[in-house]
C-alpha cells in the first residue's frame, strides 16, 4: 500500500513535533507500507502537493489543523481522488476532528488513521472552492487567519478568544438578499456561517440542532445586530451554550443557499480566508469524502 503522510510541523503548539518519530516508526512498521512523508512549510502547500500527486497513493493521512484539513480537502476534490482519507488532529482547535470523535491522542489517531473504517461526509461548494465544516461572514470571522501561528502556538485557544474580542470594536452591519431554493429575503446582518458540524471555534455550539454529517444538508445561522451590550451578552449566551432561543438569532437547514451582497465581504472557509466575493453560493456535495474516523 502506498501513503502519502502530509503533516504541518507548526499546528497546534508544536504537537506534531512531540510525536512525529512515533508516528513514523508506526506507519514505517505496518508491512506492504510504502511511505512518502511530506512537511509543508507555507500556506496552500498541503493543497498543491495532494492535488498533484494524490492519485498515485492508495491512502493520504493528513495531520494539522482545520486549515491543513481544508487545504488536503480541496487538494483531494479537484484531483478527483476517489479513496480513502485518515487524519490525525494537532492543530489549537480541530472542530471538525470532534464532530468526528477522532482521538486526542495522536499516536491513537495515527492508528485509527490506518486501520480504521471509513465514513462518507458531506462537503461544502463555495463557489468554486470547497470547504468541510463552516464557512462565515462578518464579525469574529477573521479570528483564525488574522490570529499568527505564532499566537496560536503560545495560547491555544486563548488566542482566539483575545482576537475575538479585537472584533467586537469593529463590528459591521452587512445588508444581504437571500436565495434559499425559491424563496428570497433580504435583511442586516453581522454575522453569517453555513456549517456540518457540531462546534466552531469552541464557541459556538450546534449540538442542539440535530446536526449529521451525512445528510445532504447544512445549518445556516444568521445573527442581527444587537441594540445593547445586553443583547450582545445574550447573543453570545446563546450561541456558546446552543441552549432556549433568540429573537435575534435564525437558525435553519439547508442544502443550497446564496448570498448577494452590495459589496464584497470577506469570507472563512474552515478558519482560512476564503476570498472577499460580493455574491456567494453555498452547496452540499453529498457523501463527496470517505475520512477513516470509526474503528473496525
Amino acid at each position: 500500500m502506498k501513503i502519502l503522510f502530509i503533516y504541518n510541523p507548526v499546528a497546534g503548539q508544536l504537537q506534531i513535533k512531540n510525536n512525529l518519530w512515533s508516528i513514523l516508526n508506526y506507519f514505517s512498521s505496518e508491512k506492504k507500507v510504502k511511505l512518502t512523508v511530506h512537511a509543508t512549510q507555507k500556506a496552500k502547500e498541503a493543497y498543491k502537493i495532494v492535488r498533484k500527486r494524490a492519485n498515485k497513493y492508495d491512502k493520504i493521512i493528513c495531520s494539522g489543523g482545520d486549515g491543513t484539513l481544508h487545504e488536503v480537502i480541496n487538494g483531494l476534490i479537484k484531483s478527483n481522488y476517489n479513496k480513502t482519507l485518515g487524519y490525525i488532529p494537532a492543530g489549537s482547535v480541530n472542530d471538525f476532528a470532534t464532530s468526528l470523535d477522532l482521538p486526542k491522542d495522536m499516536k491513537k489517531a495515527a492508528i485509527l488513521a490506518m486501520k480504521g473504517k471509513p465514513r462518507k461526509i458531506d462537503i461544502g461548494k463555495f463557489n468554486n472552492e470547497y470547504f468541510l465544516y463552516v464557512a462565515a461572514f462578518g464579525v469574529f470571522t477573521d479570528v483564525s487567519y488574522v490570529t499568527t501561528q505564532e499566537m496560536k502556538n503560545l495560547l491555544g485557544k486563548v488566542a482566539y478568544f483575545l482576537q475575538g474580542i479585537n472584533s467586537l470594536t469593529s463590528m459591521k452591519t452587512y445588508k444581504v438578499k437571500i436565495v434559499v431554493d425559491d424563496s428570497i429575503s433580504e435583511d442586516e446582518y453581522i454575522f453569517g456561517m453555513v456549517t456540518n458540524t457540531l462546534s466552531v471555534g469552541s464557541l459556538y455550539n450546534l449540538s442542539n440542532q440535530d446536526v449529521l454529517l451525512d445528510d445532504g444538508l447544512f445549518e445556516v445561522t444568521l445573527v442581527k445586530a444587537p441594540k445593547d451590550l445586553i443583547e450582545l451578552s445574550n447573543i453570545t449566551t446563546y450561541l456558546v451554550s446552543g441552549k432556549g432561543d433568540n429573537d435575534l438569532v435564525k437558525i435553519f437547514k439547508t442544502n443550497n443557499i446564496e448570498f448577494i451582497f452590495d459589496e464584497q465581504v470577506p469570507w472563512t472557509l474552515d478558519g482560512e480566508y476564503g476570498g472577499d466575493p460580493q455574491n456567494a453560493k453555498i452547496e452540499v456535495m453529498e457523501k463527496a469524502i470517505e475520512i477513516i474516523c470509526e474503528e473496525h
